[in-house]
C-alpha cells in the first residue's frame, strides 16, 4: 500500500524528475474509429457499430476529458504519475526494444513525460477520445525540449482502435479502459494492432477503488432521499483482470495490484481531484441530479467516519495491472497432453514420503 499526502486537496509531487530537452517535431491527426463489429452502408461510407451493453455515456465522458484537459492543464498529478511510472517500469524488465508504441486515453501526458527512453521506442502515437486533451499534450510538448521521439497526436475512441492489425510493437493504457463499454472488445482490438511478440500494458481502476466514497454516498442517500442512487461506476475485480487477458487472446498474462492511499482535506478536495483526472460519474442511469442536501451529507459523513488524526481524509484507489503479449514461436509452449516422462506417484515417493 502506498500513501500519499495532499495538502489543500492538491496532489504534490513524489519526485521531481530532472530532464534534459530540446524542441520536438510531432504531427496531429484526426481519424474516424473502426470496429470489426463495423459494417458499411448503401451510400459506401463505414456504419459505427455500438457495443450491445451499455454502461457509460461515451460522450459525456469525452466533456469530462476535455474539461480534466484544462483543469490538470500545467499541473503534474503525484497519484497519476506514480501509476504511470509503475507501468512503464515494466519494460525495464523486456530484453527487447518496442520501436513503435501506440498510448491510447487515460493518463497520455504523464506516459509521454516518463518514457524517458525507455523500450527502445522510436515513434509513439497518442490517441485520446477528447480533442481538448490531446491539444494539451501537444502544446505541452512543444514547450519541451525532448526530441528523441517522433510523436504522433490521433483523436479516437478507445472502443474503435483506428489502427492496422499487427501496426505495433507495444500498447500502453495507463488509467484509461475502465471507462470502456466493452472492455473485452476492446482488448481484443488492442492484441490484434500488436505485432507478433508485441506487448500490452494496461493499468486500470479495480473494484475497492473509492471504498469509502461509496460508502458515505450509500449512507447519505439513504439518509436524505430514502434509497441508493448509482453514483460510483461498477470497476472490474482482480479476478477478473486474468480473464479479460485470456480472453482477449494474450500470450504470457500477467497481473498485479497496487493499492495507493491519498489524504486530501476534505471530501470536497477529493471530487476535485477526480474532476481534474476526468473521473467523475459517467453512468447511463445515473441521476442527473444531485440533490445539495445530499452532497452536503455525503460530505460530512466522508468526513466523520474516515478523517484521521491531523485532520486529512484518505481516499484509496485500488490500481490493477495488466501484462500480455501477442503469440509468437519464441513463447515458452506447454507440452502436450502424455509427454510427460515422470509419474505425479514417482515424485510423491521422492518429495512426500515425509510428512
Amino acid at each position: 500500500m502506498r500513501r500519499i499526502n495532499s495538502l489543500y486537496g492538491r496532489i504534490g509531487l513524489l519526485k521531481r524528475v530532472s530532464e534534459k530537452s530540446t524542441k520536438q517535431s510531432h504531427t496531429f491527426l484526426a481519424s474516424l474509429t473502426f470496429s470489426t463489429e463495423g459494417s458499411y452502408g448503401g451510400d459506401g461510407e463505414f456504419q459505427q457499430s455500438s457495443s450491445k451493453v451499455k454502461i457509460f455515456d461515451r460522450d459525456l465522458k469525452r466533456i469530462h476529458r476535455d474539461r480534466a484537459a484544462w483543469l490538470s492543464r500545467q499541473k503534474n498529478d503525484t497519484f497519476v504519475d506514480a501509476v504511470a511510472e509503475n507501468l512503464i517500469d515494466r519494460l525495464e524488465d523486456c530484453k527487447k526494444s518496442f520501436p513503435t508504441a501506440f498510448c491510447l486515453g487515460g493518463s497520455l501526458g504523464a506516459v509521454k513525460r516518463l518514457i524517458r527512453g525507455r523500450g527502445g521506442i522510436e515513434k509513439l502515437i497518442m490517441m485520446d477520445s477528447s480533442y481538448d486533451m490531446i491539444k494539451s499534450c501537444r502544446d505541452a510538448q512543444e514547450d519541451s525540449l525532448d526530441n528523441s521521439i517522433e510523436t504522433s497526436y490521433l483523436v479516437g475512441d478507445e472502443e474503435f482502435l483506428p489502427i492496422k492489425e499487427s501496426s505495433v510493437d507495444l500498447i500502453i493504457s495507463s488509467l484509461g479502459l475502465h471507462w470502456t463499454n466493452d472492455l473485452p472488445g476492446s482488448m481484443i482490438q488492442c492484441k490484434l494492432a500488436l505485432k507478433p511478440d508485441g506487448l500490452f500494458l494496461a493499468a486500470i481502476l479495480g473494484g475497492e477503488t473509492l471504498k469509502e466514497l461509496r460508502i458515505a454516498c450509500t449512507l447519505a442517500h439513504m439518509e436524505r432521499e430514502g434509497g441508493i442512487s448509482p453514483r460510483l461506476s461498477p470497476l472490474a475485480q482482480v479476478r477478473d483482470a486474468g480473464n479479460l487477458l485470456t480472453r482477449a487472446g494474450f500470450s504470457l498474462p500477467g497481473v498485479d495490484v497496487d493499492e495507493y492511499v491519498v489524504k486530501y482535506k476534505s471530501a470536497l478536495d477529493l471530487i476535485e481531484h477526480l474532476r481534474a483526472m476526468g473521473e467523475t460519474n459517467a453512468l447511463l442511469q445515473r441521476n442527473k441530479i444531485l440533490n445539495r442536501e445530499t452532497a452536503l451529507a455525503t460530505a460530512a459523513i466522508y468526513d466523520s467516519m474516515f478523517s484521521t488524526e491531523d485532520g486529512s481524509v484518505p481516499a484509496t484507489f485500488q490500481v490493477i495491472y495488466m501484462t500480455g503479449w501477442r503469440e509468437h514461436s519464441s513463447h515458452p509452449q506447454a507440452k502436450r497432453r502424455g509427454s510427460a516422462t515422470v509419474s505425479f506417484t514417482d515424485l510423491q515417493k521422492q518429495f512426500g514420503g515425509q510428512s
